[in-house]
């Protein structure tokens, strides 16, 4: 039942995910908090693996459907995600060693959350004016702290990747989607990429994978195939309910928390 549980969630997330630019795992972490069925890392580990194959299925089912990517700053968003993969797990580690139980660590991952989520929501309703920054250097930091937060919170990349890249480099939010799903796919694949080289794949039940790898890939086929064919303005509206939804979500997690 469980299993089952997982598949529905990470395919109605993923879906969204992909077509809004957030990844699903904002959506993902958070409800799979509530049902509370598993440990934080485990958690973490299956809300990575799901955002992880929903951004192999959505980037290669866009780049099909003719969206076109400036190769240099990919590279540069590419290259900084993956470090700040590294660096947002080794501090989402630290912080479980640091902490006395991991209620501690998920209220932290909850208070960051929403601040990031309100500061995306406040963005995309005031829209103030962009930084257009054109520096590769600024887009290899930009890829570090978004690959890091991501990774530190479990949730993937989420609203935060495309609010901050529609900020600093001006992109309109179906562009911003694109790379916010590339920042996702390369801070994974570093998450992932240290669990597997620290032998720590068999402490989790690998058999919901077997679940969550097929939703994840119906969902990111179809949020890709969705997002060709909504306007801006339809894919901005997603985005702020799905925003304002998980505000609230992680509201209600963050009081059952103190019962």
């Amino acid at each position: 039942m469980t299993g089952l549980i997982y598949f529905l969630i990470i395919l109605f997330a993923n879906t969204i995910g992909a077509v809004s630019g957030m990844g699903g795992g904002v959506m993902i972490k958070p409800l799979l908090d509530a049902i509370g069925a598993h440990s934080l890392s485990a958690i973490s580990f299956y809300s990575s693996m799901a955002v992880f194959t929903m951004a192999i299925v959505s980037t290669i089912k866009q780049l099909n459907q003719g969206i076109k990517v400036q190769l240099i700053p990919v590279l540069a968003l590419s290259i900084g995600s993956v470090l700040g993969g590294f660096l947002g797990n080794g501090l989402f580690e630290g912080t479980l060693l640091l902490f006395d139980g991991e209620s501690a660590v998920q209220w932290l991952q909850i208070l960051v959350t929403i601040a990031s989520l309100l500061f995306a929501l406040l963005y995309t309703k005031q829209k103030w004016a962009t930084f257009a920054f054109q520096s590769i250097v600024i887009y290899l930091l930009i890829g570090i702290f978004l690959g890091g937060l991501s990774t530190f919170l479990g949730i993937g990349g989420g609203p935060i990747n495309v609010a901050l890249l529609m900020l600093c480099f001006g992109l309109d939010i179906k562009d911003a989607t694109v790379y916010s799903i590339i920042t996702i796919f390369f801070s994974q694949l570093a998450k992932l990429g240290i669990i597997g080289i620290s032998g720590r794949y068999s402490q989790y039940d690998l058999t919901m994978l077997y679940w969550i790898i097929p939703a994840a890939i119906v969902g990111g086929f179809m949020g890709a195939k969705l997002s060709g064919l909504f306007s801006e303005q339809v894919v901005l509206k997603i985005y702020q309910v799905v925003v304002i939804f998980v505000i609230i979500l992680n509201g209600v997690n963050g009081i059952l928390l103190l019962r």
